[in-house]
């Protein structure tokens, strides 16, 4: 596998502070104001005029675009080493809408199995109603991946590394695999983040993230963002604006702050995560631990390869029955118990009890999702006090 990481960094601090800001912002202000309007007018009709034939740029409606949303998308655009970004009320919104947009009747598409619980369900459940097909395949099993490709499949979409297990894509075996038979590929990149991985320098054809998560970092706003070449954002644009996934001009001012940080404290939190991975894979109450910074990981390689950093998130699978990892989580006193994660608190979770409750037992087993796995979001807390606290735990288990 080529050196990709290697290449200059796309996501660094000074663009995270810079990039997509103009210089003289409304008012002389130093940050980007927040466009609190849902309607912008025109000077007069020959402006109308101009707007309808393309040749004046201005915004008419807040469903279309803000002017402090566009000023997002371009910070993730040049942090992502993108032609073009497009931000979501959701991360969720940016996954549907995206699929929704490059999938009609009689597309049949490819995903992996051990993706996100809500994006899998969108697949079974909605697109099935529109005479779209979904085949589901093993995270890492290129051959299954490249034999569940029919002459009507569009996308191959994939997280990585993936949610809870943390498996890490080949990203040069996917685009290969695309490209070779025509298919556009899809990276959820959001556990990652484009200071860990850019897809795009591989030849993925668009990555999204939730920036809820460590973009925006504060767990404070809800926003979700696709990334890639200019005319295939244009076109999920298209339906954004017809389904209304829009981001509200507050979040993407949040978002725009969060993002000023994030370089700094996904840096913190992949140092923090590889600390508490190496510490839980010695202890003695702990059976499995699922992160790819660790020579044990399947695709540790991989990750190496292509990453610049693993990430915020530790899974890991307790020697203990149900009742047991309950009472380990509880006993905890630093991280809350949540579901999301890649904010300066750290969560914790047992996916069995939140995630996946809806699912009967056999067929969380048959996932990986097991009665003693759990999910650790490390925050910026010090590291010393974070694992301090999960030794306490443990050894009171």
């Amino acid at each position: 596998m080529s050196e990709k990481c290697e290449t200059p960094v796309p996501c660094s601090g000074t663009r995270a502070v810079h990039a997509g800001e103009e210089r003289g912002h409304w008012g002389n202000s130093l940050t980007v104001p927040i466009a609190q309007t849902s309607t912008y007018v025109f000077e007069d009709t020959h402006a109308v005029k101009a707007f309808v034939a393309g040749k004046n740029p201005q915004i008419d409606y807040g469903r279309y675009g803000n002017p402090t949303q566009h000023a997002a998308e371009s910070k993730l655009a040049e942090l992502e080493g993108a032609e073009a970004a497009i931000l979501f009320s959701s991360g969720m919104s940016a996954v549907t809408t995206t699929l929704l947009g490059m999938l009609s009747t009689g597309h049949h598409a490819v995903i992996m199995d051990d993706c996100y619980r809500k994006t899998a369900q969108f697949c079974q459940m909605v697109l099935k109603k529109f005479g779209i097909e979904t085949t589901f395949v093993h995270a890492g099993d290129y051959a299954e991946l490249e034999g569940a490709i029919r002459d009507n499949t569009r996308v191959i979409i994939s997280e990585s590394p993936t949610n809870p297990h943390l498996n890490v894509i080949d990203l040069e075996k996917l685009v290969d695999i695309g490209k070779r038979h025509r298919v556009k590929t899809i990276i959820d990149s959001t556990f990652a983040t484009p200071l860990n991985q850019c897809p795009l320098e591989f030849g993925i054809d668009l990555v999204i993230h939730s920036a809820t998560k460590y973009l925006g970092g504060h767990n404070d706003l809800m926003a979700g963002a696709v990334l890639g070449n200019a005319p295939l954002i244009g076109a999920i644009r298209d339906y954004r604006g017809i389904l209304g996934g829009v981001i509200d001009p507050h979040c993407a001012y949040l978002l725009i702050r969060g993002i000023k940080t994030f370089p700094l404290r996904m840096g913190k939190q992949n140092e923090t995560a590889l600390m508490l991975a190496r510490f839980l894979e010695k202890h003695d109450r702990v059976k499995r631990v699922y992160y790819p910074g660790l020579e044990s990981h399947p695709h540790h390689d991989v990750a190496k390869a292509q990453m610049r950093g693993f990430g915020g998130l530790v899974s890991f699978d307790l020697d203990a029955d149900e009742a047991g990892t309950l009472d380990f989580i509880d006993r905890l006193k630093i991280p809350c118990i949540g579901a999301s994660l890649g904010g300066v608190e750290s969560l914790v979770s047992h996916p069995a009890s939140i995630s996946y409750y809806e699912l009967a037992r056999e067929d969380r087993l048959a996932i990986g999702i097991a009665d003693e796995l759990v999910r650790y979001a490390v925050g910026i807390e010090d590291a010393e006090d974070i694992i301090a606290d999960v030794r306490r735990a443990l050894d009171a288990v």
